[in-house]
C-alpha cells in the first residue's frame, strides 16, 4: 500500500509540474459570439474550451464571452436539446454558431457508469439506460414498474398488486445457488440503498408476496432523470463485490440555468385488479360437489356441508372475485417543482404528495409524501463544483394482514357479507366471513432520508479531486394487529384475546469516497484515469415485541395496556466495507480504446484471514467505422466492436456467518432465559467469484436512422457459499462453507432503435429489445449429499424444479397416475426426479413514440416466454368446499373417462387427495405462463400559452391495459394467489409557468 501511495504521489508531482509549465507558456485572450438554432437565439448553451476548466453560458440573446488560453483553442458548444458542436478558434475572436437539433443517436448519448460518465460511442462496457422521458407521469408507484420491458438483459418481476410491495430484479441471470445471493447493487445519486426488503418478514408475509417491501418505493418516479443498468464486468468491476450481480444507478433531476420555472402536476387515476380466470357458477359448482359426494360414496350430505344441505341458499350466486378484490379505486398525486438558476448555481426542488386506494376498500390505503432538493453549485472560474442533494419521504401503508385474493374461491352460494343492520353476517355460525380478516391490520410507517454531497475541485486542467459522501436512514414502524373483533360474536371473545406485534427497524448507512481523476488529450491520444477508495458502514437495528390480553381494543396500539408482553426480536447488525479502486482508459485516434479496472475489496462478513480480495476487468473497443477504408460507406454511420472480461466477487451471505453465534430461546432455566448455539465458527470461507465475458457489436446505419446492438455474454460463478450438511449428532444441520460448485449464465441480447419518420412536424421512433438467457449448473461435487440435492442438477438449468412425471388418469379409477422412478411399487418423494426448466426462455419489449406538432403518442408492449405452476398448485382439491375455475370442470366421472382432471373428492378419499398433492408437484402442474402485455400507453398534448416557455401539458395514460396469455391463473407475472397486477387509467395535467 505504501508503494502504491508513493507511486501515486510521484505521478501527481510530475503532472503538477507539467501543467504549471504549460500554463506559463499559454496565451490568454477573450472570445465572444452568438449561438442560435438557425431561427432564434439559444440561451443556456455552455461554451467550454477543450482540455481546460474555462466555461461560459449564453444569455437570453444567445451571446457569450469566454476567456481562452493557448494559440489555437478548441471551443465546445453543448445544449441538452441540440447536437454538440466543436470549432477551432484559430485567430478569430468573434463567432456566430448555429446548433442543430439533437437526434438521440449513440454518438450523443452519455452513459452514467457510476464513478464516471462516458459517451455511448466510447464505452467498452454494457450499460443500458432509460431516461425521464420514459418514466415521468406514468401511473406507477415504483420506478421499476415504469422500466419493465425497456432494457435487454434486465428481468423485472412485480411480486404483488398491493401497494408498497416488492420486485424481483435479475440482471443477466442468477449467479448464486442461494436465492438471497443474487440482489443487484442499487445506487441513488451515488449513495447505496438497502437492496433487500425494508420490512420485517414475519409481519408482512401475509399481505406482501415474499414479505418484501421495495426500498425504491420511497422515490418519486417523476424525480428521476435516468436509470442506468451496469451489466458486464467492464462496467461493474469498479464496484467490486458490490456489483457482482449488476448495478442499478438512479440519478434524480437537477435544476437548469434558466430563470426560475414552476411546474404543478396533478394526477388522478383509477385502478382495479386484472382478472384472467373465470370461476364456476352456482349451478356448475353444485354439480361438482354432487359428483364429489357421489364418487366418495356419501349419500347424505354432512351437517357441515352448508353449501349443499340447505343451510345456504342453493340458488344464490356471488361473484367473490369482484366482491372481494374487484373494487375500482382512486389514486391521486400532486407535485410542485421549482427549478432554475444561472451558470454558477442551479437548483431543483420537488414537493410531492400522493395517495393510493386498494381493491379491498374499508379505509385501506397507501400514502406517500416528501421532497427532493438537488443543487449544482459551480465557482466562477469553473474549478470548484459542489452538488448537494437531499431526499426525504414518508410512507404510510394501511393494509389487511391477509391478501383476500384466495378468498375469491369460496363457494359461489356462500351467504352475503352483511346483515340487514350492516353488521358482519355469520349465517348462524355456518359462515366464516372473509371480511373478518380485514379486522387484522398491517400498518407500516416508513421514513426515508437520503442525503449526499459531491465536491469536485479541478486542481489542474488535467487533474480533478472528487469527494462523494452520503448518508441514508430508513425508519420503519410496523404493526400487525389481531383484535378480538375478528371472531364470531357467538364466542364472546373480548379484548383479552386481542394481540398486537410491533416491529421497529432502523437502517442507517454512510459512505465516503475520495477520488482523483486525470484526463489528458494530445494529438490522437486520450488518457482518462482515476484512483479512489470507498469507506462504507451499514447499521441495522431490529426490535419487535408482542402484546396480548388487552383491557380494551381501543388501546390496541398502546403496548403498555397489554398484560402480557414478550420481546420476540432484538437484533443489532453492523456491516463494514472498504475498497481501493482504479481505472485507466486509453483511446487512440478515436478508434481504439482499452479500459482497465482494478479493485481491492474488504468486507466484515468474512473472517480475519479472508476479508480482502482483488477483482478487476479489461475492456476493449474498436470503432471500425472510423477506419479509412469505411469512411466512404454511406450507409454506415457508426460501427463498433467491443469485448470485456473480468472477475467480480460477492459477499451476499448475511452478517456474522463466520462466527459462533447464540440465540435466545423461549424456555428458561431458573427464571433465566436460555441461550442455544445457532451457528458454528468457520473463519475460512471467503468470497464467491464470478468471471464475466462479453462480446458485442454496435451499428448505426442510414444516417443514424437505425441503431442496432447485439451482445453475447457468459458469466461463470464459483466458490459458492452454501450450507454443507452435518451429522445430526453435531447439533447443527449445516456449516457455512465455500463449495466448488460452478454456475454458468449465458445469453444473447439484441437492441434496436429506429427513426422511421423524421420531419419538422412528424416523428416516429421505434425501439425494441429481446434477451435470450440461459443458465446451467456446471459442477457441484457430491450434490446428492447436499441440501440442494432436490433443488438442482448438474448440467441442467438453475431454474429447474424436481417433480413427479405425470402419467395420465387411470380410466378405471379416475385418479392421477405418476411414473414410479425407482421401481419400488409406490409413489414417494424419492420418485420426484423429473427436471423441468421453469426459467424464462426470452423476454423483451417493443416501444413506439410518435409525435406530430404538440401531440405525442407513446406505447410499450412487454413480452415474456416462461413456464409457471398452474392455479391448482395454490388451491385445494376440486370437490371440496371451494370454487374452481371453469376450465377445471372437465373432470373424470364414469361418463367422462377421457377428462383432463381427475375425479373430484370432498376430502373423504385419501387416495384421491394424495394423488392431487402429487399432481401439484408434478410436471402436469407446470404450464405455459408466457404473456404479451400492453404495459404502457400515453397520449399527451402540449399547449403553449402566454409568454415563451409557458405550457400546459395534458396527458392520458394507461398501465397494464391488455394482456394476451395462455395462462389460466390469476396472473402470469404475480405468482401464487396474491393480488394480480393492476390495470390503471390516469389523467395528468402539468402547468409550467
Amino acid at each position: 500500500m505504501k508503494k502504491i501511495l508513493l507511486n501515486v504521489g510521484a505521478v501527481s508531482c510530475c503532472l503538477i509540474y507539467s501543467a504549471v509549465h504549460s500554463q506559463v507558456k499559454a496565451q490568454t485572450r477573450t472570445v465572444t459570439g452568438e449561438v442560435n438554432s438557425g431561427e432564434k437565439p439559444l440561451s443556456g448553451v455552455t461554451v467550454t474550451q477543450e482540455g481546460t476548466n474555462q466555461m461560459a453560458t449564453t444569455s437570453a440573446s444567445g451571446k457569450f464571452r469566454l476567456q481562452t488560453t493557448g494559440e489555437n483553442p478548441v471551443l465546445i458548444f453543448r445544449h441538452p436539446e441540440y447536437a454538440e458542436e466543436k470549432i477551432t478558434a484559430g485567430g478569430k475572436s468573434t463567432f456566430v454558431i448555429s446548433l442543430k437539433e439533437k437526434i438521440n443517436t449513440i454518438q450523443e448519448v452519455v452513459l452514467n457508469a457510476g464513478y464516471y460518465n462516458v459517451k455511448a460511442r466510447e464505452s467498452t462496457g454494457s450499460i443500458a439506460k432509460v431516461t425521464a422521458k420514459d418514466i415521468e407521469n406514468q401511473p406507477v408507484n415504483n420506478v421499476l414498474s415504469a422500466v419493465q420491458g425497456r432494457m435487454s438483459g434486465v428481468s423485472i418481476t412485480n411480486n404483488t398488486g398491493n401497494a408498497g410491495g416488492g420486485f424481483d430484479i435479475a440482471i443477466r441471470g442468477q449467479n448464486s445457488v442461494r436465492f438471497d445471493g443474487n440482489a443487484p447493487l442499487i445506487i441513488v445519486n451515488g449513495v447505496p440503498l438497502n437492496s433487500n426488503s425494508n420490512s420485517v418478514l414475519s409481519l408482512s408475509t401475509g399481505i406482501l408476496s415474499k414479505g418484501e417491501s421495495s426500498p425504491l418505493n420511497a422515490i418519486n418516479p417523476n424525480d428521476i432523470e435516468s436509470v442506468a443498468i451496469l451489466k458486464d464486468a467492464d462496467a461493474t468491476a469498479i464496484y467490486g463485490s458490490r456489483g457482482a450481480n449488476g448495478v442499478v444507478l438512479i440519478t434524480t433531476k437537477n435544476g437548469t440555468s434558466k430563470d426560475i420555472e414552476t411546474a404543478l402536476t396533478l394526477s388522478t387515476s383509477l385502478s382495479y385488479a386484472n382478472q384472467f380466470v373465470e370461476l364456476a357458477s352456482t349451478e356448475q359448482y353444485r354439480k361438482l360437489r354432487e359428483d364429489a359426494f357421489s364418487l366418495d360414496g356419501i349419500t347424505a350430505y354432512p351437517a357441515i356441508a352448508y353449501d349443499m344441505n340447505g343451510k345456504w341458499d342453493s340458488t344464490r350466486y356471488a361473484d367473490w372475485y369482484k366482491t372481494l378484490i374487484g373494487r375500482t379505486f382512486l389514486n391521486q398525486q400532486q407535485e410542485l417543482v421549482l427549478s432554475g438558476g444561472n451558470v454558477q448555481h442551479q437548483t431543483r426542488v420537488s414537493i410531492f404528495n400522493g395517495q393510493r386506494g386498494t381493491v379491498y376498500g374499508h379505509g385501506f390505503r397507501y400514502k406517500r409524501s416528501g421532497f427532493t432538493l438537488n443543487s449544482n453549485i459551480r465557482s466562477k472560474d469553473g474549478k470548484l463544483k459542489i452538488v448537494p442533494s437531499v431526499q426525504y419521504t414518508t410512507e404510510d401503508n394501511k393494509l389487511a394482514v391477509a391478501d383476500l385474493t384466495r378468498q375469491a374461491f369460496r363457494p359461489p352460494n356462500a351467504p352475503a357479507l352483511y346483515q340487514a343492520d350492516g353488521s358482519l353476517n355469520w349465517e348462524g355460525n355456518t359462515f366464516e366471513n372473509p371480511l373478518a380478516q380485514l379486522e387484522n391490520k398491517y400498518l407500516v410507517k416508513t421514513k426515508t432520508l437520503a442525503s449526499r454531497i459531491l465536491t469536485e475541485y479541478r486542481l489542474l486542467p488535467e487533474v480533478t479531486f472528487r469527494l462523494n459522501a452520503g448518508y441514508t436512514q430508513t425508519l420503519l414502524e410496523e404493526f400487525k394487529t389481531s383484535p378480538s373483533t375478528q371472531y364470531n360474536p357467538v364466542y364472546g371473545a373480548t379484548a383479552q384475546y386481542s394481540a398486537v406485534t410491533v416491529g421497529n427497524t432502523k437502517h442507517g448507512n454512510w459512505i465516503a469516497e475520495p477520488q482523483v481523476n486525470f484526463d489528458k488529450r494530445w494529438s490522437a491520444h486520450q488518457i482518462s484515469a482515476l484512483i479512489g477508495s470507498t469507506f462504507e458502514e451499514r447499521n441495522t437495528d431490529i426490535f419487535s415485541v408482542q402484546g396480548s390480553d388487552f383491557s380494551t381494543n381501543e388501546l390496541l396500539y398502546n403496548l403498555s395496556n397489554a398484560k402480557v408482553q414478550k420481546v420476540s426480536n432484538d437484533t443489532e447488525i453492523k456491516y463494514r466495507y472498504q475498497a481501493l479502486y482504479g481505472r485507466a482508459n486509453y483511446t487512440f485516434d478515436g478508434r481504439y480504446t482499452v479500459n482497465l479496472t482494478a479493485r481491492r475489496d474488504g468486507s466484515s462478513r468474512f473472517g480475519p484471514n479472508n476479508r480482502f480480495a482483488n477483482f478487476g476487468a479489461a475492456g476493449v473497443a474498436w470503432i471500425f467505422s472510423r477506419e479509412q477504408f469505411l469512411k466512404e460507406v454511406s450507409w454506415l454511420s457508426f460501427g463498433k466492436l467491443r469485448g470485456s472480461y473480468g472477475i467480480t466477487g460477492s459477499d451476499q451471505i448475511g452478517d456474522y456467518q463466520y462466527l459462533n453465534t447464540y440465540t435466545s430461546g423461549t424456555a428458561n432455566y431458573g427464571g433465566i432465559p436460555v441461550l442455544y448455539p445457532s451457528r458454528l465458527y468457520n473463519p475460512d470461507f471467503t468470497w464467491e467469484k464470478t468471471g464475466k465475458l462479453e462480446a458485442a457489436v454496435e451499428l448505426s446505419l442510414f444516417r443514424d436512422a437505425l441503431y442496432f446492438t447485439a451482445a453475447w455474454y457468459r458469466n461463470r460463478s464459483s466458490n459458492q457459499l452454501v450450507g454443507i450438511p452435518l451429522s445430526a449428532t453435531t447439533g447443527f444441520d449445516t456449516l457455512q462453507q465455500n463449495f466448488p460448485a460452478t454456475v454458468q449464465n449465458t445469453g444473447l441480447e439484441l437492441d434496436a432503435n429506429s427513426t422511421v419518420i423524421r420531419t419538422k412536424e412528424l416523428r416516429w421512433n421505434v425501439s425494441a429489445n429481446i434477451s435470450f438467457p440461459a443458465s446451467k449448473l456446471l459442477e457441484f461435487p457430491n450434490i446428492e449429499t447436499s441440501t440442494y440435492a432436490n433443488t438442482y442438477e448438474v448440467g441442467r438449468s438453475m431454474n429447474i424444479r424436481k417433480v413427479y412425471e405425470y402419467a395420465g388418469i387411470d380410466s378405471a379409477t379416475g385418479i392421477y397416475q405418476f411414473t414410479d422412478m425407482n421401481g419400488d411399487g409406490k409413489i414417494t418423494v424419492d420418485d420426484r426426479k423429473k427436471s423441468v426448466d421453469m426459467g424464462v426462455k426470452f423476454f423483451g419489449g417493443l416501444s413506439n413514440s410518435i409525435s406530430y406538432g404538440n401531440l405525442s403518442l407513446e406505447f410499450l408492449w412487454q413480452f415474456v416466454k416462461q413456464q409457471q405452476f398452474d392455479l391448482l398448485y395454490s388451491l385445494g382439491a376440486p370437490g371440496t368446499m371451494a370454487n374452481v375455475a371453469t376450465y377445471m370442470l372437465d373432470y373424470w366421472t364414469p361418463g367422462n373417462p377421457d377428462a383432463k382432471y381427475q375425479r373430484p373428492t370432498t376430502g373423504a378419499n385419501a387416495a384421491v387427495l394424495k394423488a392431487f398433492t402429487d399432481y401439484q408437484y408434478s410436471d402436469a402442474a407446470i404450464v405455459d405462463a408466457s404473456f404479451i402485455r400492453l404495459n404502457s400507453l400515453q397520449l399527451s398534448w402540449n399547449v403553449p400559452y402566454g409568454h415563451s416557455g409557458k405550457t400546459l401539458e395534458l396527458g392520458l395514460h394507461g398501465q397494464n391495459l391488455i394482456t394476451i396469455t395462455p395462462f389460466k391463473g390469476l396472473d402470469p407475472e404475480v405468482r401464487g394467489t396474491y393480488l394480480p397486477t393492476l390495470k390503471t387509467y390516469s389523467m395528468t395535467a402539468t402547468l409550467k409557468f
